[in-house]
C-alpha cells in the first residue's frame, strides 16, 4: 500500500513539475515555509492535483532532490518512501511546519482549523474537513439537489501571497525562468480550496457542485494575523496622518476654547473590503517597508465558520380583490396599524415557518388588495422580478368606479363618455400624495370608458373604464382642483366625485418562468381549483414553497395533504 501511495505521488509531481520552475526555487519557497498546494497554486498548476492527499511539503522536497540527483530514501524493495513519513535529515525537517507562510493552513486541512486542538503532520485530513462541512448540512436538516461552495479568506492572504511574490522578483529576477511569470497568472486561493475539496464533497453529499441556490460558505478568519497587518497599514496612515495633526489640533481649539484637544481617532478594525484597498494602493517601494521578504513562518493557523443558507426564493402569482378590509402589505400609518390583517403577513410568516427562512419580502404590483382569490400560481425564477418592472408602463388596467355628479345625468353624458377612445390626459402629482412623491407631471392614456346607470337614482352611475397603467383614477374623476385635466368633472362640466373604485382586471401577460426542477405533479393540484379563501389561497402558495424544498419522495405526501385542506 506505501508502495502504491509512493507511486502516485510521484506520478503527481512529476505532471505537476512541468509547469513549476527550477527545483531549487521551489525548495526556497518550501524552506520559506510554503505549502506544496500554495506553490503549485503560484505557478498556476492546473489539474486535479490539489485533491490528492499525498502533497505534503516532505514529499515534494524529496522529488525536488530526485531531480537534483540525489538518490536517497529509496527502500530495499525499490519504492521510494517518498515523504510520507517524517524526514529525517535537518535540512527537510526545515520544511516540515505547521502551517503555511502564505495560506495560513487553509490548503492544508489541519484538525485545529474548527476543533481547536493540538495538530500533527498526520492530522492534515482532506477527508476529515469535507466530513465536518457534510456534518454541518445534516444537522441542519437541509434537503439539497446541488451546492455552491462560498469562500471567504482573511486579507492577509493577500499580501502573504504578493510578499512571496516580492520576494522572488527580488532574488529570481535575472533568471531566464522569471520573465514570463506574473502574479495575476496564480490560481487563487479560493478556487484551489475549490479544486481541492469540491470532489470529494460530491461524493460525500450525492449532489453535483455548480450554480445552484444552495450556498456552503465557508469563511476564515486570523485576529493575530489580520491585527498585525493593520498596524503594518497605520504605519502609512499615521505619516500621512502627521502633516495635517497639528493643524487639525488647532482648529479644535479655536471651536471649542477648551485648550489642545488630540484629533486623532482610536484603532478600530477595518472592513475586509476597505484593508484589500489599502494593500492595492502600496506602491513597491511602501509595500517592502512595511512587510518581512518573505512573510514570516506561521504558527497559528486559521479558523473556520462553516454555514450554510439558500439564496432568496422568488414565487410569482396573481389574484382577484373582493374586500375592502385587509391591505395587501403590512400598512401602518404614524405607527398606526390600518386593517386587520394583510397578505403579505398571512402568505409570509407561513412561508417563513415551513421553509424556515431567515425572512421575507413581499413585493406587490398596484393599489392594496385582500382576501384573494389565486390562480396558477407558479415557482418562478428572479426573472419574474425583471418582468414586473417590464411591464409596468405597457399593461392596462379595468376599473368599476362608483360616481356621483352633481347634476342629473342625461343622454348626452353617455354618449360624450362612450365615445372616448385613446384620450390623453396630463396628471401632476396628486395632492394626496405629493409629501412622499416628487412633483411630476405624466402623461396617461384612457383607452375607453362607459356608463352604466343606477336604478332610481339620477346622480349617481357606475364607471367602467380601461387605462394605462399608473393612470390616478381618483383624480381623474374629480380632478384634483385642476391638476388633472382633462376629467370626467371637465367632460361632463359639473363636480364629480368618486365613492369606491375596484379594480376588475389587469391586462398583462405575466409569463412565469418554470423552474427546470419544479415538480409537473403539482400543476393538477391547484389548476383544477377556481378561487379559493385567503387561508386556502396561502395554503395553496406555501405547497408550491414546499416542492422546492422536499426530496421527490416526499412530494405524494404534500400533494395528500394539500387535497385533504382543500376538501
Amino acid at each position: 500500500m506505501a508502495g502504491q501511495m509512493a507511486d502516485d505521488a510521484r506520478s503527481i509531481f512529476s505532471r505537476a513539475a512541468l509547469s513549476l520552475p527550477p527545483p531549487h526555487v521551489s525548495l526556497d519557497l518550501l524552506s520559506s515555509g510554503v505549502c506544496v498546494r500554495c506553490i503549485f497554486r503560484l505557478f498556476g498548476v492546473h489539474g486535479d492535483f490539489y485533491s490528492c492527499p499525498f502533497l505534503t511539503g516532505p514529499g515534494l522536497h524529496y522529488f525536488l532532490k530526485l531531480q537534483n540527483g540525489c538518490q536517497a530514501g529509496i527502500s530495499e524493495n525499490g519504492h521510494s518512501s517518498f515523504g510520507l513519513h517524517q524526514c529525517s535529515t535537518s535540512e527537510e525537517s526545515d520544511v516540515d511546519q505547521k502551517y503555511c507562510s502564505i495560506c495560513l493552513g487553509i490548503l492544508q486541512f489541519p484538525h485545529d482549523l474548527y476543533l481547536g486542538e493540538g495538530t500533527s503532520e498526520d492530522n492534515f485530513s482532506i477527508d476529515v474537513f469535507v466530513e465536518k462541512i457534510a456534518e454541518s448540512i445534516k444537522i441542519a436538516n437541509y434537503h439539497i439537489d446541488g451546492f455552491f461552495l462560498e469562500v471567504s479568506i482573511p486579507p492577509v492572504i493577500v499580501a502573504n501571497e504578493r510578499s512571496i511574490w516580492s520576494y522572488m522578483k527580488k532574488k529570481y529576477d535575472s533568471e531566464a525562468w522569471f520573465k514570463n511569470k506574473s502574479l495575476y497568472n496564480q490560481i487563487s486561493l479560493k478556487d484551489a480550496l475549490r479544486l481541492s475539496i469540491t470532489e470529494s464533497l460530491e461524493k460525500k453529499l450525492g449532489v453535483k457542485s455548480g450554480a445552484n441556490s444552495f450556498h456552503i460558505c465557508l469563511a476564515y478568519t486570523n485576529s493575530e494575523a489580520s491585527l498585525i497587518l493593520q498596524n503594518s497599514l497605520r504605519k502609512v496612515q499615521s505619516s500621512n496622518r502627521r502633516r495635517t495633526e497639528k493643524e487639525n489640533v488647532v482648529k479644535v481649539v479655536d471651536q471649542c476654547g477648551n485648550g489642545q484637544v488630540d484629533s486623532r481617532e482610536q484603532l478600530c478594525s477595518k472592513s475586509d473590503a476597505a484593508i484589500l484597498k489599502e494593500l492595492s494602493s502600496l506602491d513597491d517601494h511602501t509595500f517592502f517597508d512595511l512587510f518581512e521578504l518573505p512573510p514570516k513562518k506561521a504558527s497559528n493557523s486559521c479558523k473556520l465558520m462553516i454555514t450554510c443558507y439558500r439564496m432568496p426564493m422568488f414565487i410569482g402569482g396573481r389574484y382577484l380583490k373582493f374586500s375592502r378590509k385587509v391591505s395587501q402589505t403590512l400598512w401602518i400609518i404614524d405607527d398606526e396599524r390600518m386593517g386587520e390583517a394583510s397578505v403579505e403577513e398571512i402568505v409570509g410568516t407561513r412561508a417563513l415557518e415551513i421553509c424556515r427562512g431567515d425572512s421575507y419580502k413581499f413585493h406587490a404590483a398596484g393599489r392594496e388588495d385582500i382576501d384573494v382569490m389565486v390562480r396558477n400560481l407558479e415557482v418562478v425564477g428572479s426573472e419574474a422580478w425583471n418582468l414586473m418592472r417590464v411591464g409596468e408602463a405597457e399593461k392596462q388596467k379595468q376599473y368599476a368606479a362608483l360616481v356621483w355628479i352633481s347634476r342629473p345625468l342625461i343622454d348626452e353624458d353617455l354618449q360624450s363618455i362612450s365615445s372616448v377612445n385613446n384620450m390623453e390626459i396630463s396628471q401632476s402629482t396628486p395632492i394626496r400624495v405629493l409629501h412622499r412623491r416628487s412633483p411630476l407631471e405624466r402623461k396617461r392614456i384612457i383607452h375607453w370608458m362607459k356608463i352604466e346607470k343606477i336604478v332610481g337614482s339620477s346622480q349617481f352611475f357606475m364607471l367602467h373604464l380601461c387605462t394605462q397603467a399608473g393612470t390616478y383614477i381618483k383624480e381623474f374623476v374629480h380632478g384634483d382642483l385642476g391638476r388633472t385635466f382633462p376629467s370626467i368633472g371637465s367632460l361632463l362640466a359639473c363636480r364629480a366625485e368618486i365613492l369606491q373604485l375596484d379594480v376588475t382586471d389587469v391586462k398583462m401577460d405575466f409569463k412565469l418562468v418554470k423552474l427546470r426542477f419544479r415538480p409537473y405533479a403539482c400543476r393538477a393540484c391547484y389548476e383544477g381549483i377556481p378561487s379559493c379563501s385567503a387561508d386556502v389561497a396561502s395554503y395553496l402558495f406555501l405547497f408550491v414553497f414546499i416542492l422546492y424544498y422536499l426530496c421527490p419522495k416526499e412530494l405524494k405526501l404534500s400533494i395528500i395533504k394539500l387535497k385533504l385542506h382543500l376538501g
